[in-house]
């Protein structure tokens, strides 16, 4: 995969693909990289060799949300127009069929924010600061954050953070639900999560994949269609290689010791 572009860097190696939002000083979202994000997730999909994903802003920020240049004199339609598409390349981030960490430093706010709760799980270092701030400016998250959040941290909690513009610590995140782990010190929260994208690396790509699927999509939809998702995924599980690199390596060796090829 060529992975060229303007304002994201990507480093792959040893099956994990480190995303790096590049638009210095702090990653706003302007037009183009709301179009790199939709397109790299797509080739990060697509790319057999990266079996998990991190997506950070770097050492010192993840994303300061929305570029507030982009929403001047714009019309109702227009705005739709963009909401829409940045919701296409969030969801692009979300619906990678492989596990992705969000590593976070400094600011996730606004639709840094939205970016992160794509991802299927965050880390943040103990600095970091996580918020959704659109309320303060007569508006509302419009990248997911209103149907996301309250998926992940409840209803009530979601709205505390929507309508009262808050920003929040990494401890106060960890504790809703939203940051499953905080990075003290001068421990790097990238390279914490680069240790825990190897380990999924390592695991059984079909199955993960499967397993990622049924748990989004089973969440929007009635308990009966989300077991069919269940079946499905069982069913193109025990297709793949690893199923049976699984089992036998289980019935010889015990749990734990296989090593799957991710096919």
């Amino acid at each position: 995969m060529a992975y060229d572009y303007e304002f994201i860097k990507v480093e792959a190696s040893g099956g994990i693909a480190t995303v790096y939002l590049n638009r210095p000083p702090v990653n706003s979202l302007n037009q183009q990289l709301i179009v790199e994000i939709g397109q790299c997730a797509l080739e990060l999909d697509r790319d057999d060799k990266v079996r998990a994903v991190v997506i950070t802003g770097g050492q010192k920020m993840f994303c300061a949300g929305a570029d507030i240049t982009m929403f001047t004199d714009l019309v109702p339609a227009q705005i739709m127009g963009g909401s829409r598409a940045i919701q296409a390349s969030f969801s692009a981030i979300e619906n990678i069929q492989k596990p992705v960490i969000a590593a976070i430093n400094g600011f996730a706010v606004g639709g840094g924010c939205e970016l992160a709760i794509c991802c299927d799980w965050r880390y943040a270092h103990e600095k970091a600061v996580i918020g959704q701030p659109e309320i303060l400016l007569g508006v509302i998250p419009a990248a997911g954050g209103c149907l996301r959040l309250p998926r992940l941290i409840g209803p009530a909690k979601a709205k505390e953070m929507i309508c009262s513009g808050k920003f929040y610590t990494a401890q106060e995140c960890f504790a809703m639900g939203l940051v499953q782990k905080v990075i003290e010190g001068n421990a790097s929260v990238i390279e914490e999560a680069q240790k825990v994208a190897a380990e999924y690396a390592k695991g059984p790509a079909v199955a993960l994949a499967a397993a990622k699927l049924a748990v989004n999509r089973g969440l929007e939809c009635s308990i009966g269609e989300a077991m069919v998702l269940e079946q499905q995924g069982m069913a193109i599980c025990y297709a793949s290689e690893d199923k049976k690199i699984g089992v036998e390596t289980f019935l010889k060796e015990g749990p734990g010791k296989a090593k799957f090829v991710g096919r």
